[in-house]
């Protein structure tokens, strides 16, 4: 009787095989990643609107919080922000209530492949904790204004759990569902304006 080993890889849409155990960057394409993003949904889905939020937009928008939080970080650093969830385009985007339940194996999985995502694309395997902190409060102010503005949420119950903004980082950011081929559109050409101004 032969013994059936389980896949750990998937396939993608550019050929690579990502090995979900051990990623390498050589398996990592940006297209793949902006596709990914492009296709999975924010909030389990539950926003208004025709098209799904998704991860891609997303990303777009906390780099753009990361950039009025911190107007003078390097350029490496708002491509850390852009990217900060791009792990989603193999494992999805869950629910924090659902992270926690699922435990510490998601958080794992998730650091491997950020690291092999980081280091395709020259960043340092692991963020400083100083950056990960303002990327994490320009994702906060995101969740808030997709909670307010999409997945509704009143602006009290979103302040309880994300925190109210300062007003400076909000200010004129309207949120606009898009058909995901022009969300991925977007990202791929956002990552490479970074890429060329590293």
């Amino acid at each position: 009787m032969t013994r059936q080993t389980t896949r750990a890889w998937q396939r993608m849409l550019s050929g690579r095989r990502l090995d979900l155990l051990d990623p390498t960057p050589v398996d990592i394409e940006i297209e793949d990643i902006a596709h990914g993003l492009a296709f999975v949904a924010r909030w389990n889905g539950q926003t208004r609107g025709d098209y799904a939020y998704s991860v891609a937009e997303h990303s777009l928008l906390v780099e753009q919080i990361f950039a009025r939080i911190d107007p003078k970080a390097p350029v490496k650093w708002r491509l850390a922000a852009l990217l900060h969830d791009a792990p989603e385009y193999v494992i999805g985007d869950m629910i924090s209530p659902v992270k926690a339940a699922v435990g510490p194996g998601y958080g794992a999985l998730d650091d491997r492949l950020a690291a092999a995502i980081h280091l395709r694309f020259g960043l340092p395997a692991a963020i400083p904790k100083t950056v990960k902190a303002r990327i994490k409060r320009a994702d906060k102010v995101s969740a808030w204004l997709e909670a307010t503005q999409l997945a509704g949420f009143s602006e009290a119950e979103a302040d309880r759990f994300f925190g109210r903004p300062t007003p400076a980082l909000i200010e004129g950011l309207h949120l606009h569902l898009r058909p995901p081929a022009e969300v991925r559109a977007d990202f791929t050409n956002r990552h490479h304006a970074l890429l060329e101004q590293l």
